[in-house]
């Protein structure tokens, strides 16, 4: 019980940087086209800015993401960075410290104002990043700050980011990929219609990876509503260790295991979530928060702790796997299984 409560506080104070889709609900965005009922045309061309350029104004949101880049990738130091942050529950993470998130702001809510000379994005955290479109060539030396010094160009309907100068204190994912004062970034956006914009990260860092790789992801437009801010709640000083619940596994009979496997669906902090229990080779698995695959540690037939800090129950009474709890400090999320296809 001690791990599962200890552990569980950092999930606590993600929820605390990530606030429910508070909304405006009597501000429509102007001069976006509508459907018959009123509603926003996601699917409509993206707009132009006067200069004749795809317009990126406006609110963002950006889906969790966790790049799970393979051993082979990375370097023998980054590896041993992983395991040393997923050990901590991921404390050290600077989202949970209230510092800037760096270049792990693919996540969350973001505003991006553009100019023709400057674009800014303004996040929830009271953050903010500037792209330098006014022609300047990236600095070869600039001061290493936590978001880095950005420089950007279109390539027809593509921003084109080009991003170098970031200090090592920050993390490229919310599971701990790290980087080193080495990391170049390129970023290219392209707005596919109103409601998406496509996103594809290079990443070069010869300190923390064998090789350059590619990721990609969306950001979904948020209109008629507005994001709210977001300020951190510091609450880095706890204990718990990974090792500590892994001490305390129990054996559980693989076809106990079997029965948990399937599809739940509930609500985790007001908003929808599914998760999918699978069996690998003896092991439950679930879909995390950030999306990764997070392994499950029996505690007991029916009590699981994850590698992300959360542990899992299932119903102790009647069906086991009727049901699933995922429990923390900040409350409990009770999960419905889907019925089986």
């Amino acid at each position: 019980m001690k791990a599962t409560l200890t552990a569980a506080v950092v999930i606590s104070m993600a929820i605390v940087a990530i606030p429910a889709n508070a909304q405006w609900l009597d501000h429509p965005t102007p001069n976006i086209p509508r459907r018959s009922d009123g509603k926003p045309d996601l699917a409509a061309p993206a707009p132009r800015a006067p200069d004749g350029h795809p317009d990126l104004s406006g609110p963002w949101t950006g889906r969790s993401a966790v790049f799970g880049m393979p051993d082979e990738a990375l370097t023998e130091q980054s590896k041993a960075l992983i395991r040393e942050r997923e050990e901590n529950y991921f404390k050290d993470r600077p989202a949970f410290q209230c510092q800037p998130a760096g270049p792990e702001t693919v996540v969350g809510w973001r505003r991006i104002i553009q100019t023709p000379s400057i674009i800014a994005m303004a996040y929830e955290t009271l953050t903010y990043r500037l792209i330098f479109m006014d022609g300047r060539a990236l600095e070869t030396n600039p001061e290493r700050t936590w978001m880095g010094y950005s420089v950007g160009r279109w390539e027809g309907d593509t921003l084109v980011v080009d991003s170098f100068g970031f200090n090592d204190r920050t993390w490229l994912d919310a599971r701990g990929m790290p980087h080193t004062e080495a990391l170049r970034t390129t970023e290219r956006y392209h707005r596919r219609n109103i409601g998406q914009l496509h996103v594809e990260l290079t990443v070069t860092d010869p300190g923390a990876f064998a090789k350059p790789w590619t990721v990609t992801y969306d950001l979904d437009f948020q209109p008629d509503t507005e994001m709210v801010e977001g300020v951190c709640e510091d609450r880095s000083r706890f204990i718990g260790r990974l090792s500590d619940a892994e001490q305390g596994a129990v054996p559980v009979p693989p076809s106990t295991l079997a029965k948990y496997v399937g599809v739940y669906s509930g609500l985790w902090v007001a908003r929808p979530r599914t998760v999918q229990i699978r069996l690998e080779n003896g092991t439950l698995y679930a879909n995390g928060i950030l999306g990764e695959k997070v392994r499950l540690i029996p505690h007991s037939d029916t009590s699981f702790m994850g590698t992300d800090g959360l542990s899992f129950d299932f119903d102790p009474a009647g069906d086991p796997a009727a049901f699933m709890v995922e429990r923390h400090v900040s409350g409990d999320w009770r999960y419905m299984r889907q019925a089986q296809r």
